[in-house]
């Protein structure tokens, strides 16, 4: 069933394309997956596509934001000559398996996940019933390939708890068919949170865009952020307190994920005030995402390039995925095809 020949792990995970990707996304998960993850395992990450249409969208924009993604991806340094890139709706054995992980989930569990409660309370004209059915495709994602570890952060802990019970729920009714995945946690968890409101990972708070870095923005935009941090005034004096002064300290673990200090209270130390510290946390930002944008640049005037590597990386996500979709098919009861 697609079974990997290196003896090595397979991990899975991916990046939804609902905006543009940010400064959190990087410091968060793709700059592990392009300096450690590619290396260690069998790695496959994805462009989750068919998460954006989940809510109210503009079809030209989800095309447009899928490809920066993708080539976001590859800017960042993912290689495809060492690990798989691809877009999910490229890969049609998910839609399969997806049906299958809806005949296997209850009612009640899929509507207490947080992301379709949050969705639904957000929802205008009322939630789309694939908002509700959204954990079904994410576990078809993660079990089609055969994944042995998913890495996660706080916002995907619970989908890939609910994955892990689907897949075991599964492997008792029916014969063992899928790997029970592991969650993979860095040993140093990175969170960004909103400039806007801390206490929120970054795009997620209710700051607007006036709290997020997204990794195409100009040097100027970025500093132009940073300065007007909320919590942070230029004379306040600089001190590593999350709970009574969030938009410092969101600052100082900005500054030490991207210097990679790693103790944002011995950075503390070093300021005298919060003007200083923005001066610096904003310059560290902007040379991070230097050669990233640099990058990116050049990709995106190549789209071919693009294309192919998109296309090989759905040609073996398919293969990986078509015999053991087909056996779980099986297993249910279906005729073959």
């Amino acid at each position: 069933m697609g079974e990997r020949g290196t003896g090595a792990a397979r991990i899975f995970s991916g990046v939804e394309p609902t905006g543009h990707l940010t400064l959190g996304n990087y410091l968060g998960a793709m700059r592990r997956w392009a300096e450690e993850d590619q290396y260690r395992a069998d790695a496959l990450f994805c462009v989750l596509d068919l998460r954006a249409l989940t809510v109210e969208h503009d079809p030209a924009r989800v095309r447009r934001l899928s490809r920066q993604a993708a080539t976001l991806l590859l800017a960042a340094g993912l290689d495809p000559g060492r690990c798989t890139v691809f877009v999910q709706s490229h890969v049609d054995e998910l839609a399969r398996l997806a049906y299958l992980m809806e005949c296997t989930a209850g009612v009640d569990e899929i509507q207490r996940m947080a992301r379709f409660r949050e969705g639904a309370a957000r929802a205008a004209d009322g939630a789309r019933l694939s908002l509700l059915t959204y954990p079904a495709l994410w576990a078809a994602d993660v079990l089609a390939y055969g994944t042995d570890e998913v890495p996660v952060g706080a916002g995907r802990a619970r989908e890939l708890e609910l994955t892990r019970e689907l897949a075991v729920r599964f492997n008792e009714r029916y014969g063992r068919v899928f790997v029970v995945p592991r969650a993979a946690r860095a040993p140093v968890a990175v969170r960004v949170g909103d400039l806007q409101d801390p206490r929120s990972r970054m795009g997620e708070g209710r700051g607007g865009a006036a709290g997020v870095i997204h990794l195409l923005d100009e040097p100027d935009a970025v500093r132009r952020k940073v300065s007007r941090a909320a919590g942070a005034d230029d004379g306040a004096e600089v001190a590593y307190d999350g709970a009574a002064r969030p938009g410092v300290a969101n600052l100082l673990e900005m500054l030490a994920a991207c210097r990679r200090d790693g103790d944002p209270g011995k950075l503390a130390e070093g300021y005298a005030s919060c003007g200083a510290l923005k001066r610096d946390a904003a310059e560290a930002v902007v040379e991070l995402l230097r050669p990233v944008r640099a990058r990116h640049a050049e990709l995106a005037a190549d789209p071919g390039y693009v294309d192919a590597v998109l296309r090989a990386g759905a040609a073996r996500a398919r293969e990986l995925a078509r015999p053991r979709v087909d056996a779980a098919y099986e297993a249910v009861g279906l005729l073959r095809r």
